[in-house]
């Protein structure tokens, strides 16, 4: 049986699987209650791992595995930027977040502001996060499939992006909260798994030396021990002060970035206690940090076992290193079979990885459309659970479409770099209007509309006039040139203009109210209340 079969019957497998479970979760969606938070009846153990799988996406796979293989030390970077990104949603953003709101990051705004144009602005910014996100998840599903079945052609990669999105649809339209919660802690499993046991076959080959393996893919890449220094893809020589620019603006955006991610804050709202949300986020970050010290050897052992020319003839971004290396793994140890059951098994799960993400991400965004735009801003908050739930279901259609079109667009863009941006856009917008509403007295509807809408604009205008758009090889649209910003990530500009925003509109406004900052104090701090947050 050739790898393409076994591979397409192991993913049907999940797809099946994983589809039982989103129909069996529909039975039990009754209310708003169950499709946005999953009716808060998830434990602390069962929301960290539905976190880690709704965190560990194609990005972390495919992305930072491919990025370490072609670039070397500098693609850690990535895995150390996502880990630690996780201690500022814990101490910052998690139990607060779940003891202030309701469905929607929007909630703890609305509460002490005027709520429609906050819920607006909110709204907004969670959809183009969202969709930000979603480009990625499409990238990586074009790449994998077109390693899995031998597809060449844009065409049939591009089927494949509408079949991944269609399916994701699926997973929201019918399974709500519950549903796709429960896809995510399969996936996370699956991930876990199948990630411990390549990284413990390359790590067997190399007699579990790790000094062995990084000198094998030092020379293997063709750079020789510059493979093992800090510089050969950000803050290189010739790049000049741009390129250490560039280095601490994606810094900064991967760190900052995880706390305003819509489709992460949203889990905070599953679970019935704060003391959940803690340890949710604690289990979260356990898993997440093994994880991402294993895609250190899966992307040094691609690079030794297969070879960076070869991960770069396969796909210039390096999205396919980690199948590839299952494949190389498994025909070294047991021939072409283990080779071939390998990289099916490997390719499933990174295709369960997809299908998770993209899940969480457009649940993310579609309930924000309903719950804050539609329900609060447009039926100015008359509308009934059962019509914010259609509205819900439709806006998934929506948005399933927009990402499949843009993913079809961004084919040649690596997905790890791809979700910096995202994580960048989130960190300029939501981040400082989540702080200031939190922690500022004098915040005011005006600061949280400005800090959004300024964060949010700044973040996508640099995008659109930066290197990723236009002016390269690699770029969105290779043939034009209007890149007059010179970083790739915006969030080094975006995010201080966020914050700067926020500020200025609060004290150029005279709103303010003391007794509903303290009132929010308590709320946050006690989870008093939070069951009615977000009727404000």
């Amino acid at each position: 049986m050739s790898h393409e079969t076994l591979s397409t019957i192991l993913f049907l497998l999940f797809v099946v699987g994983t589809l039982a479970i989103t129909f069996w979760a529909s039975r039990n969606t009754k209310d708003a209650a169950d499709y946005y938070a999953g009716g808060r009846s998830f434990t602390g153990v069962q929301n960290g791992l539905a976190i880690g799988g709704d965190y560990m996406s194609a990005a972390s796979f495919l992305g930072i595995a491919g990025i370490i293989a072609l670039s070397g030390y500098d693609g850690f970077l990535y895995s150390i930027g996502f880990l630690v990104a996780w201690l500022v949603a814990l101490l910052l953003v998690a139990e607060l977040m779940r003891n202030s709101g309701k469905y929607t990051m929007a909630d703890v705004l609305a509460f002490r502001m005027s709520p429609r144009p906050v819920r607006t602005a909110a709204g907004v910014s969670t959809i183009t996060v969202s969709i930000f996100y979603l480009l990625a998840q499409m990238v990586g599903a074009g790449a994998l499939v077109g390693l899995l079945l031998g597809i060449t052609s844009e065409t049939g990669k591009a089927l494949t992006i509408v079949g991944v999105g269609l399916l994701m649809i699926v997973y929201v339209v019918v399974g709500g909260m519950k549903g796709t919660t429960w896809v995510q802690i399969v996936k996370a499993v699956l991930l876990m798994g199948g990630a411990t046991l390549v990284t413990l076959l390359v790590l067997g080959q190399f007699g579990f030396n790790l000094s062995a393996l990084l000198g094998q893919a030092a020379a293997q890449s063709g750079q020789g021990d510059a493979f093992l220094n800090a510089g050969l893809k950000y803050g290189t020589e010739a790049q000049g002060l741009a390129g250490k620019i560039d280095l601490i603006s994606l810094g900064l955006a991967l760190v900052l970035g995880t706390a305003g991610l819509p489709h992460i804050l949203i889990r905070f709202y599953t679970v019935p206690t704060a003391k959940d949300a803690r340890k949710s986020v604690i289990w979260g970050i356990g898993i997440i940090g093994v994880f991402y010290l294993l895609t250190l050897v899966l992307g040094f052992g691609a690079a030794a076992l297969v070879g960076s020319k070869a991960i770069a003839a396969e796909n210039a971004a390096g999205n396919t290193a980690a199948p590839q290396l299952a494949e190389a793994v498994g025909r070294q140890l047991l021939g072409d079979v283990g080779g071939t059951v390998l990289l099916a098994v490997i390719a499933a799960v990174a295709f369960a990885t997809i299908l998770a993400v993209v899940a969480g991400l457009t649940l993310a965004s579609s309930s924000s459309f309903a719950h804050d735009l539609y329900a609060h801003v447009i039926k100015r908050g008359k509308a009934t659970e059962r019509e914010e739930i259609t509205v819900a279901r439709i806006s998934a259609f929506v948005i399933g479409a927009v990402a499949i079109v843009l993913g079809i667009f961004a084919q040649k863009l690596n997905v790890a770099f791809l979700v910096a941006l995202a994580f960048a856009v989130a960190a300029s917008g939501n981040l400082p209007a989540i702080l200031y509403s939190l922690f500022w007295k004098r915040f005011n509807t005006a600061g949280a509309v400005s800090a959004i809408y300024g964060g949010l604009l700044s973040a996508v205008i640099l995008v659109a006039f930066s290197p990723v758009v236009s002016g390269g090889p690699t770029a969105l649209f290779p043939e034009a040139d209007f890149a007059w910003f010179p970083l790739q990530n915006p969030g080094i500009v975006s995010i201080p203009l966020g914050f700067l925003a926020g500020w200025l509109g609060t004290v150029l406004s005279r709103e303010s109210d003391a007794g509903k900052f303290a009132e929010m104090e308590v709320r946050s701090l006690t989870g008093a209340g939070a069951e009615k947050a977000g009727a404000h």
